[in-house]
């Protein structure tokens, strides 16, 4: 985009992890969201919503997770993390690294990175004016209509015996992820199975300080998602009880492409939209 400037910046978390954000950001933007990919997912495959939102005055800043496209870690028998690395280093890093030009900060991801992006509100309840959740919602086995529902028990006890196993998840073999660290896949395969956000080895509660939130929530449910289904979205709103959340479900005919997990993200400008309007009150007072 013509009036986008794309940066990088390069970034180390406390333990020596190092990677970079990427930022698109509009001439004079009117707010800065801090974008959380999905498992396995680099961060520069969200560039087209990126630009998208910058069109629409969002300055977005793309977060890297370990393990993935610039990291500077590879999951294996010696390199290893979990949740609490993730929230407690490197969220917290790039979180410092955004401008501060006294414009609303705003907070959103996809499926896992929406999951996260509400813990980490939780932890840092006066650093966003809003959150926004694209295909998100807890994996919870119960928030899963039958007879998948009744499947991801296996799953949630599977996965992470192989993850111990190999010394990582392969992921990309199983077509689930990338090549996952076994204690993430542990954090993550608890909550499928209790519902409960916790990181193994951090001592902060995680559940009570989703609940503590008071911002504006904005979900979007793709059709097609069964990885991400209605009934996920609303158990995870229903840990930020004191947020007052919108929904928006979108199709194949507002998207323009399929309305799945993954899908949207080839064509985010329907997504973009509904994020940014959504939000928009949180920021239209700095216009």
């Amino acid at each position: 985009m013509s009036n986008t400037t794309i940066t990088g910046a390069p970034l180390a978390s406390a333990d020596g992890h190092r990677w970079t954000l990427l930022s698109h950001a509009p001439a004079r933007p009117r707010a800065h969201l801090l974008w959380l990919p999905a498992l396995g997912v680099s961060a520069r495959h969200y560039q087209p919503l990126a630009d998208a939102l910058a069109v629409r005055g969002i300055a977005t800043h793309l977060h890297e997770w370990r393990g993935n496209g610039s990291s500077s870690l590879r999951a294996s028998h010696e390199q290893d993390w979990g949740y609490r690395e993730l929230l407690s280093l490197d969220l917290p890093a790039s979180l410092a690294a955004l401008p501060a030009d006294g414009t609303p900060r705003l907070l959103g991801g996809h499926s896992l990175g929406g999951q996260l992006a509400c813990c980490l509100a939780g932890q840092h309840p006066d650093a966003f004016a809003g959150l926004g959740l694209v295909a998100s919602g807890t994996p919870y086995w119960r928030s899963f209509p039958p007879p998948r529902g009744w499947l991801l028990p296996l799953a949630y006890r599977f996965l992470p015996w192989l993850a111990r196993k190999r010394g990582a998840l392969p992921g990309r073999r199983l077509g689930f992820g990338g090549t996952e660290a076994r204690s993430l896949i542990a954090d993550w395969a608890r909550v499928g199975l209790t519902n409960h956000y916790a990181a193994s080895g951090l001592d902060r509660d995680l559940e009570t300080g989703m609940a503590r939130l008071r911002m504006p929530v904005q979900g979007v449910l793709l059709a097609r998602d069964w990885l991400a289904p209605p009934a996920s979205l609303r158990a995870l709103l229903a840990k930020l009880p004191g947020s007052p959340a919108q929904v928006a479900s979108l199709d194949a005919a507002a998207l323009q492409v399929r309305a799945d997990h993954f899908g949207w993200m080839r064509q985010p400008d329907a997504v973009a939209r509904v994020l940014a309007e959504g939000l928009a009150h949180e920021f239209a007072k700095n216009d």
